[in-house]
């Protein structure tokens, strides 16, 4: 299984990559920090290297994609090939440091390559406002990061949200101006519910508590019972405890004569 992870440079793909993996026990995949052959011939000459150095890192991002796809474990990866050639090659495009004649070439390229995988079986897009990017930026405090223009950053969040609201496969938005997934317990919980948790099927189970607090409701008084969105995630969550906690339990003791011991059950419907 392939999970993905997408955003703009601070928005914390790097942390939540990390945080998932520790947090589901998943393989993380992060971008690749091998030597470049072109980059520094890129920042010396951009408009001159800038079609060399797209292809290098376009390159790179499909032989892991190829990989990922042979792996039998669910891979979560830091960045995607989407915004090598989604984001950054049209934004040097734009910026008049790629000839259009290079950059069409690299588009076909790019879109040959996908046509010979799949896309990740889910994409995690972190949403952020350009001062909450900034921000961000300041606080990790990179040395290489801190000669970036505000306006260089605009452009390249305009180009994430226009590629985002097209995309059409799997896909998770986090607002992430809002979900302090790093510093809040409670709003990295509301990550990975979101991640587990479909929207349909929040909304059946409180189309279901619902049925059963009325039923179990005397003519003429107030249900007691709720039906309300979070009390259908709790309901939903405790059955996913149980589940992971009966599959530990089966893994533990598979191999072992000693009896499986009796294991906690939260209530759910």
């Amino acid at each position: 299984m392939h999970i993905a992870i997408a955003g703009n440079i601070g928005s914390g793909k790097t942390t939540l990559t990390k945080m998932l993996a520790a947090h589901y026990g998943w393989t993380p995949k992060f971008e690749s920090v091998d030597y470049n052959p072109y980059l520094a011939d890129f920042y010396e000459d951009m408009e001159r290297w800038s079609f060399n150095l797209q292809v290098y890192f376009l390159n790179k991002r499909f032989k892991d994609v190829v990989d990922i796809s042979k792996l039998d474990e669910v891979i979560i990866q830091d960045r995607t090939i989407y915004e090598d050639a989604r984001i950054f090659a049209p934004n040097l495009h734009g910026m008049g440091l790629m000839s259009t004649r290079d950059f069409e070439n690299y588009s076909d390229l790019f879109d040959l390559m996908m046509s010979l995988v799949n896309p990740p079986d889910l994409l995690i897009y972190l949403k952020s406002s350009i001062p909450n990017l900034v921000s961000q930026i300041q606080k990790r405090g990179r040395e290489y990061e801190k000669s970036i223009r505000i306006d260089y950053i605009t452009g390249l969040n305009e180009r994430y949200e226009n590629w985002i609201k097209d995309y059409k496969h799997n896909l998770l938005i986090l607002d992430v101006d809002r979900i302090k997934f790093e510093n809040r317990p409670e709003d990295f919980q509301e990550v990975t519910d979101k991640i587990v948790l479909k929207p349909e099927e929040i909304e059946e189970r409180m189309k279901e508590l619902k049925k059963l607090a009325l039923a179990k409701t005397k003519p003429g008084e107030k249900p007691t019972m709720r039906w309300d969105r979070k009390y259908a995630i709790d309901q939903l969550r405790a059955e996913r405890y149980n589940k992971g906690f009966r599959a530990l339990f089966r893994k533990l003791y598979a191999k072992s004569n000693v009896k499986s011991p009796e294991y906690p059950v939260l209530e759910t419907l």
